[in-house]
């Protein structure tokens, strides 16, 4: 065993290293500072990510009902807990409920649906996807449109939608309950009206818009704030030129990067990290998904962290633009 076992330590070693360090959430649970995001993971790619995620040192996954790869997302944790590489609670897995499913009918049927999707006995996090509803009209219909390509909308509040959530925790189908895209205004109208305190914000959080004023409002309420697009889109970038320029592509960054030794994303995500977010970068390339976890061995100067907070423009990359007239549209409010 000697080789072997040399190797295999080294490889514990290293994977050991690249972990992300643990937030704790308002009820005690432990959540990994930074997490394998995989909205629009192409069919086919998400699972062998995923897989690979987790034997790299992955611990945080984050999925969603509307991303269609829940599938995908439980098949490589259960390989790798067969595999022996992890056990179910090394893991902790994000799912959140689709507007479509808004109802409280439909609130405990649709994470179930999530957990068979999934095949798993519990949720980590369940996040109310967004604060505003959409029509339901089947399962299968996420997005649901009128002839004129307009969005169908529902009237359901979210305080109602969360007052079905609550019981899920009771019954042991989540650990914790927690919403994404709602506005300061609508976590304390939802604080005010709750059995069940949320743990969780899931917002897009990037240089561009770093969130300051929300962040200083879920600290003070003991909500984590877990960042989204934390890189800003730069594919999106590359293709339009009136995008907003994500800041690993600023020359002051890669200046940055040169200088500590890592790439320009390593900076973004250790600037996000010390503003006390937990990012969630999505990617399927094995040598970024790598690097993203590597910024736990390192810390931005104080001054590098003010270069880091000039890029905020308040600009968002995710603007949910036909969504403005929904009477639950978060993004009206300052924060």
């Amino acid at each position: 065993m000697g080789i072997l076992g040399a190797a295999l330590r080294t490889g514990f070693t290293e994977i050991t290293r690249r972990m992300a360090t643990l937030v704790s959430l308002r009820n005690g649970q432990k959540m990994p500072q930074l997490g394998l995001g995989t909205y629009l993971a192409l069919k086919g790619e998400c699972e062998d990510a995923t897989k690979y995620a987790i034997d790299i040192g992955y611990r945080h996954l984050d999925t969603a009902f509307s991303y269609n790869n829940e599938n995908e997302v439980g098949k490589a944790i259960n390989a790798k807990i067969a595999e022996g590489v992890v056990k179910r609670e090394d893991i902790f897995l994000v799912t959140k409920l689709s507007a479509i499913h808004h109802d409280p009918e439909h609130v405990e049927r649709a994470c179930r649906m999530s957990l068979r999707n999934l095949g798993l006995d519990y949720i980590d996090l369940y996040l109310m996807h967004t604060p505003f509803g959409m029509e339901f009209h089947g399962d299968e219909d996420t997005a649901p449109k009128n002839s004129a390509g307009e969005m169908l909308f529902s009237n359901t509040d979210y305080l109602d939608t969360w007052r079905a959530m609550e019981p899920l925790v009771e019954k042991g189908l989540v650990r914790s309950i927690g919403v994404s895209n709602f506005s300061s205004h609508q976590l304390t109208r939802l604080l005010a009206n709750c059995s069940v305190k949320p743990v969780a914000n899931q917002v897009e959080c990037n240089p561009g818009i770093n969130q300051a004023p929300l962040r200083t409002y879920c600290a003070k309420n003991d909500i984590a704030l877990i960042a989204f697009s934390p890189l800003g889109r730069p594919h999106y970038a590359a293709k339009d030129p009136k995008f907003p320029k994500p800041a690993l592509l600023d020359d002051r960054v890669i200046a940055m990067a040169k200088k500590y030794g890592k790439t320009p994303g390593q900076i973004v995500l250790r600037f996000l990290v010390q503003l006390g977010t937990t990012p969630v970068p999505k990617s399927s390339n094995k040598e970024r998904m790598k690097d993203n976890l590597e910024i736990f061995d390192f810390e931005l100067s104080p001054e590098d962290l003010c270069v880091m907070q000039s890029f905020n423009t308040g600009e968002r990359t995710c603007p949910f633009t036909a969504f403005t007239t929904h009477k639950y549209f978060p993004f009206h409010e300052e924060f």
